[in-house]
């Protein structure tokens, strides 16, 4: 048995929800970048890209790129794609925050760049960090224990659900 704190429905809500707050806190901008962290953040940031294009009506251009790194021993970090990310809003994305460790080495390969700025994107956040890092965007905020484990499941472009372990 699965202790599900997500199930797809609502899921998809605190996606939407985060969508609408992306853009009002991004309001007058023409272009974002969403950097989703292989595997799972991949995932929620193609979802988030159909969304604020929906939204949006394709008024406000969405640019995708994923990040690879080992999230274990993150030392190397890749992106799927060279832009250019001077004067660019950046939204990195992940399914979930546990220490903030993922997030701060992902956020490497920007800072060479300029960026106008640089946010963060969780489906599930939780409360105890050991990095400083605390995402801009969290559908869900949880209070667990240090040996409990959070688990996001996707199928194909959607997430299905997620539990805790």
């Amino acid at each position: 048995m699965k202790n599900y704190i997500l199930t797809q429905l609502v899921a998809e809500k605190k996606l939407r929800r985060m969508a609408y707050e992306i853009l009002e806190h991004n309001a007058g901008e023409s272009q974002l970048i969403l950097a989703g962290i292989e595997q799972n953040g991949s995932v929620i940031a193609r979802y988030i890209q159909r969304l604020l294009q929906e939204i949006t009506d394709g008024k406000l251009e969405v640019r995708l790129i994923s990040i690879s790194l080992d999230k274990r021993k993150p030392r190397e970090v890749t992106l799927s794609q060279s832009l250019s990310f001077d004067d660019q809003v950046i939204i990195v994305v992940d399914d979930v925050a546990s220490s903030g460790k993922t997030l701060l080495y992902a956020m490497k390969p920007f800072l060479d760049a300029h960026p106008r700025k640089i946010e963060s994107l969780v489906l599930v956040g939780r409360t105890h960090k050991t990095f400083p890092v605390h995402p801009d965007y969290i559908g869900l905020s949880l209070s667990t224990t240090l040996q409990e484990h959070i688990y996001v499941e996707v199928e194909g472009e959607h997430v299905t659900g997620a539990y805790l372990e």
